[in-house]
């Protein structure tokens, strides 16, 4: 299959060098005109690491254009930061073709934002996009053309928009991610997102311990563990309370189980999660997320507190369910980052979904946004 990989990040080097490792064709675009060029000069080769070894991959294309890379590509892979959805639409917009399938994992309710850009633009290309709960790898960059994936997602729970193409949607996702499930529609697709329920406590709780091992300890060679050092009983008691949030808006939503609590990531004796048992201590164990974290601009703060978290409390309000968990962390970064996320992130009423009754929402996901 011919595919597009987006970006130039860890999901979407991973991806684009997954994907090529299974067969298909892809061709990688990322703005860094320095990193497509020193690529492009090396024979567009990348090397994965994964369990089995290290592998040399050679991408059939990079590019700066994003027109050039998606052009005749069934599936276009988005694992770009929930930030940069709307730029990346913006350039989408005019190249977009028919049946194409835009699959964001995950999205924070990317899908509406890409399809509602599309929709206000002059290309009328009927487009399917879709959003899964977590990145298909546990993945790190360790250079700009070397990619480790310490494991890959055993269970993709997907939503698409619009709802009525969901069987077209998810059979061509299915030939490059098997692992892809049925989570209905794009919002129920949004509320499975792992990011902002696992990354706010971590990154508001451990905040004093980030901020000294970064200021005392840059350069030794040291670096802190957000999901070691920082994933202890009391965080993992709030995580607990944040989750049960996030499934009772679900419910509310009429939307059924399996809900994949974060509950199934640590417990290896319980059901499995998107990464299977032991993926916990995969990450431990691989080393890769020793990394520094900057709380202010870090992707767990601007995508998963100030995106993400911000799309769940203003849901939940929008659904009627309490959400104080939700809602203080999403102050509490909100205070770290000297900001308003409730305002400035993504909210039903950023969107301008507020205002619709949850009936007049489903007919819009399932329709899609030419019949309102």
């Amino acid at each position: 299959m011919k595919i597009a990989v987006l970006g130039g990040g860890n999901g979407s080097l991973a991806a684009a060098a997954d994907l090529t490792l299974q067969g298909h064709t892809v061709s990688l675009w990322r703005r860094n005109v320095t990193a497509i060029e020193t690529l492009c000069a090396n024979d567009c080769l990348l090397t994965l690491k994964d369990f089995s070894g290290q592998h040399k991959i050679s991408l059939f294309k990079a590019t700066t254009e994003i027109g050039e890379a998606i052009n005749g590509a069934e599936l276009i892979v988005c694992p770009a930061p929930a930030t940069a959805q709307p730029d990346i639409a913006a350039g989408l917009s005019r190249h977009l073709q028919n049946d194409q399938v835009v699959f964001m994992p995950p999205g924070s309710f990317g899908c509406y934002v890409m399809a509602d850009i599309l929709s206000r633009s002059n290309n009328p290309s009927q487009v399917m996009f879709a959003e899964a709960g977590t990145l298909p790898y546990l993945t790190r960059k360790h250079a700009e053309d070397t990619i480790a994936i310490t494991t890959r997602a055993t269970r993709l729970p997907t939503g698409v928009f619009p709802l009525q193409r969901k069987s077209e949607a998810l059979d061509i996702i299915a030939r490059a991610y098997p692992a892809v499930e049925d989570a209905g529609d794009a919002l129920s697709g949004a509320l499975m997102n792992a990011g902002p329920i696992i990354h706010p406590p971590l990154i508001m709780m451990n905040a004093g311990a980030i901020e000294h091992y970064n200021r005392d300890l840059a350069g030794d060679g040291r670096r802190w563990d957000i999901h070691n050092e920082g994933t202890q009983p009391a965080i993992r008691r709030v995580t607990t309370r944040l989750d049960g949030e996030r499934i009772a808006v679900r419910e509310a939503l009429g939307y059924g189980a399996p809900h994949f609590p974060l509950a199934d990531h640590y417990d290896d004796e319980r059901e499995e999660w998107m990464y299977g048992n032991l993926a916990h201590d995969k990450l431990v164990d691989s080393g890769d997320w020793r990394e520094e974290l900057i709380l202010t601009d870090h992707r767990y703060m601007r995508e998963d507190i100030q995106t993400g978290l911000a799309f769940l409390v203003s849901v939940a309000a929008w659904a009627g369910v309490a959400a104080p968990t939700a809602t203080g962390l999403l102050a509490l970064g909100s205070a770290v980052c000297d900001d308003r996320f409730e305002q400035t992130g993504r909210t039903m009423k950023t969107l301008q979904l507020d205002d619709l009754s949850v009936d007049e929402l489903q007919h819009r996901l399932m329709h899609g946004l030419s019949t309102g």
